[in-house]
C-alpha cells in the first residue's frame, strides 16, 4: 500500500473511532469521509461497507475479548472466569452504541465482515460456559447460543439511556441466573467493586 493510501486509511480509522464513540453505529459514512479529509469514494475504496469499516475498528477489541477468555479459562475458577468475561463484553458493548445489534446480526452471517471476530467471541464464551457447567457452577440447560443471546439482550438494554444507569444491577441479575454456585461470593464482590 502506498504511503498516502496508508495515511488516508489511518486517518479514516481515527475519525471513524471518534464518530463511533459519539454517534454509535449510525455514524454517517459521508461525515466520516468529510472529517477525515477524504472523498467518500476514497473511504469506500478502503472500506466498501459500513460493516467492513466497523470490523477494522472493532476486531482488535473483539480479538482481545477472545484472548481474555483464553487467559481466564486457565487462570481462575470457572464461575469467576465466566463472570469476569461476561462483564468485560458488556462493558465493550456499552463503549460503542449500537455495536451489539451489529454483532448479533453478524455472528451467524458468514458474508458479514464481522463474522469471524463475532464467531470467535461466541465460541470463547461458549467454552467458558462449558467449563462452568462441567464443574457444576452454571445452569446445565443452556448453551453458547443462549449465552450470546443473553449478552445481546443485556447489551441492547444498557445501550438505552433509561437502562444504562442500572447496567451493573442488570449484569448481576443475568449472571445470577446463569451461575448456580458462585464461589465465595464472587458475584456480590464484583458487584460491589463495580458500584464504586
Amino acid at each position: 500500500m502506498r504511503a498516502d493510501a496508508k495515511k488516508n486509511r489511518s486517518q479514516i480509522l481515527n475519525v471513524a473511532r471518534d464518530a463511533l464513540t459519539e454517534h454509535g453505529t449510525d455514524a454517517s459514512m459521508r461525515d466520516i469521509a468529510r472529517r477525515a479529509g477524504v472523498g467518500l469514494a476514497t473511504l469506500l475504496r478502503h472500506f466498501p461497507t459500513r460493516e467492513a469499516l466497523f470490523e477494522a475498528l472493532l476486531c482488535t477489541n473483539l480479538d482481545a475479548l477472545t484472548q481474555k477468555a483464553d487467559e481466564l479459562e486457565t487462570s481462575t475458577s470457572a464461575d469467576k472466569a465466566l463472570l469476569t468475561w461476561f462483564r468485560e463484553l458488556v462493558a465493550f458493548a456499552q463503549s460503542y452504541r449500537g455495536v451489539i445489534a451489529m454483532m448479533a446480526a453478524a455472528h451467524t452471517n458468514p458474508d458479514s465482515a464481522l463474522y469471524a471476530s463475532c464467531a470467535a467471541v461466541h465460541s470463547a464464551g461458549a467454552q467458558l460456559l462449558l467449563r462452568a457447567q462441567g464443574e457444576g457452577m452454571a445452569r446445565a440447560d443452556m448453551n453458547g447460543d443462549d449465552l450470546f443471546a443473553l449478552i445481546t439482550a443485556l447489551g441492547w438494554a444498557v445501550d438505552q439511556p433509561s437502562f444504562a444507569p442500572r447496567a451493573d444491577h442488570l449484569v448481576h441479575l443475568v449472571t445470577s441466573a446463569i451461575l448456580t454456585n458462585p464461589s465465595s461470593g464472587d458475584i456480590e464482590k464484583q458487584r460491589a467493586e463495580a458500584d464504586r
